[in-house]
């Protein structure tokens, strides 16, 4: 039963160190994919409180040929089967393949994937109704870039002292949290509704 709160009607989740666990050579096979311990319990929770869930996250790995397109795929159907399996879902999907020197609109820090996935979602009108959780400043700069409310947390390789203190910068009342799942369950008010 949801809790009588204002929720997000939608939640834009960037894939590696917030979803699965993240590597600074990439993810690069499907064993390499590992989730974030309590990010497929976060999925399934939002599914229950009826939020929307979307994916944007910047694979460059596809870009530069690190991964074959099949194995990217690969890789994608076991996340999906993992959210799938423990009652979740995602309703909507955006990568940019891009090379960081392709001069896309679509990499983050840019909005470009952050106004598709608006758009896919029907919520193109209603920016402030939508939050995107990330674990760099990357998508801190895309959220705001986007008119979206960023949420960071700590379960990237990155220095997440320094990534928080520079997107205060940028956004001053940013959140931080350890996890997607500690991130969620601020959202969903869990600890009111008990």
């Amino acid at each position: 039963m949801p809790c009588k709160k204002d929720l997000p009607k939608a939640i834009l989740l960037d894939r590696d160190g917030v979803i699965n666990i993240d590597s600074p050579n990439y993810i690069l096979t499907p064993e390499q994919w590992i989730p974030v311990a309590g990010s497929l319990q976060a999925i399934a929770l939002l599914k229950q409180h009826a939020i929307k869930t979307g994916l944007v996250s910047n694979q460059s790995a596809l870009g530069r040929k690190t991964i074959h397109p099949d194995v990217f795929q690969a890789i994608h159907d076991k996340m999906i089967q993992a959210i799938t399996d423990f009652g979740g879902r995602l309703d909507h999907v955006a990568y940019c393949p891009h090379h960081p020197d392709d001069a896309c609109l679509c990499r983050k820090p840019l909005a470009g994937m952050i106004e598709s996935s608006l758009a896919a979602l029907g919520l193109s009108n209603e920016p402030q109704s939508v939050l995107m959780i990330g674990d760099s400043l990357r998508d801190v700069q895309a959220a705001v870039a986007g008119g979206i409310t960023p949420i960071l947390v700590q379960s990237g390789y990155g220095d997440a002292d320094a990534i928080f203190k520079k997107s205060q910068e940028i956004y001053p009342d940013i959140q931080t949290f350890p996890t997607l799942l500690h991130a969620v369950t601020a959202i969903l008010g869990q600890d009111e509704c008990l």
